[in-house]
């Protein structure tokens, strides 16, 4: 068992940061106040084969890891935290489900342009009536000669408002089987993206409509049975998202550390204050344990998909431990960290968005639950015992 890097992980590490505090330290927090994805900074970093590291190289990524795009997020993170979305859009999430189960043809379509940074592409997954619930969603597809026609909406997508391409969940049919999913593109006829809405993380978010939308049959992805399997590549991007939430948090925790060893007050600095102290202690605590469960996640999912307990384990740890981090860095800073002029409470607010986003934390101790106790714990209402006879809450 051997807790450190190895020597190739620690020179990437090192020029990932590099990288960083050269090109992406001076607009750090213009950037973070700045809505919309940052394609600038997405073709610099593809230049820096930061996009696409954990797609093999036959595909045109990099071959790495995922414990190697996770060291690109604390290393860009540890400079400027709004940047570190870009290596998570051009590492995890709907890119990765892509290019795990694409076919080659759509590869050769899509991947060059996500993989250089001049694309986006967006997840559909949630809807009005289907958030932690996922598989009640109603976005429909019916097959109809050469195309499928679908009808629905979606909400709540990271990168909604300005990508080109979308991996939109729906059903063909009934059941969890009858879930699958499919590529659409922005400037399909019936396709409508809607204004954008702005949220407590900085980012804007449009909502997506359908509306007798035809996308040719050569845009599906998973057809019908595919919704396990798209939910086993979803554990990879909650890796990203569990690294970002640990990162940023690093992140308040390091500027508020510097602020309690230069600010004064009643004659000595902060970090004399034993009130002080023990909030870095608890601080330092909850994020060297969550990197541990991060970092064991990222290593075992290198032999395969991410285990779901094991990344299960690591986000609720580390969505926990940043907010905190973020949180207790306000308060030691106070007016200073509250204020805009300061990264400090923008962590904050990503932070916060991570508990909920990629599954809530609430989730994920459900989740857990069902690991220790061996069993399925259903949070739907019991069916009655007599077909005909209404349940309780109705």
């Amino acid at each position: 068992m051997d807790f450190n890097l190895t020597e190739d992980q620690r020179i990437f590490a090192a020029s990932v940061r590099r990288f960083a505090e050269e090109n992406l330290a001076a607009g750090a927090l213009k950037r973070a106040h700045t809505p919309g994805f940052p394609y600038d900074v997405a073709e610099m970093m593809a230049g820096q084969g930061l996009l696409g590291i954990t797609i093999p190289e036959r595909d045109g990524g990099q071959g790495g890891t995922l414990m190697d795009a996770v060291l690109a997020i604390e290393g860009v993170a540890a400079v400027c935290p709004r940047s570190a979305d870009v290596v998570q859009a051009g590492n995890f999430g709907p890119i990765r489900t892509f290019a795990e189960y694409a076919t080659p043809e759509q590869k050769a379509r899509w991947l060059p342009d996500l993989l250089a940074g001049r694309n986006a592409i967006s997840l559909g997954m949630s809807e009005p009536e289907a958030g932690s619930a996922a598989t009640e969603l109603r976005t429909t597809a019916r097959l109809d000669g050469d195309h499928y026609v679908v009808n629905g909406s979606k909400v709540f997508g990271t990168h909604s408002a300005e990508a080109s391409l979308y991996l939109i969940y729906l059903r063909f049919g009934p059941g969890i089987d009858g879930i699958g999913s499919v590529l659409i593109e922005r400037g399909t006829p019936g396709f409508t993206v809607g204004q954008p809405s702005l949220f407590l993380n900085g980012e804007e978010w449009s909502a997506l409509y359908f509306e007798e939308c035809r996308v040719p049959k050569e845009n599906l992805l998973l057809g019908p049975g595919g919704f396990k399997k798209q939910i086993a590549a979803f554990n990879a991007e909650r890796v990203g998202n569990t690294a970002r939430s640990l990162a940023v948090g690093r992140y308040a925790f390091e500027r508020a550390k510097e602020h309690a060893e230069t600010r004064r007050q009643f004659g000595r600095t902060l970090s004399e204050f034993q009130g002080i102290q023990w909030k870095f202690a608890e601080m330092a605590l909850r994020l060297e344990a969550a990197q541990l469960l991060l970092y064991r996640a990222a290593v075992n999912a290198d032999r395969g998909l991410p285990s779901p307990y094991e990344t299960t384990l690591a986000k609720l740890a580390c969505n926990e431990a940043g907010f905190h981090a973020a949180n207790e860095a306000i308060q030691i800073m106070g007016g200073t960290g509250f204020s805009e002029e300061s990264l400090v409470e923008y962590c904050m607010r990503r932070c916060r968005g991570w508990m909920i986003a990629g599954g809530s934390i609430e989730m994920m101790k459900n989740r857990l639950a069902e690991e220790v106790f061996g069993r399925r714990f259903s949070q739907r209402p019991p069916k009655p015992a007599n077909p005909d006879e209404p349940r309780a809450a109705e």
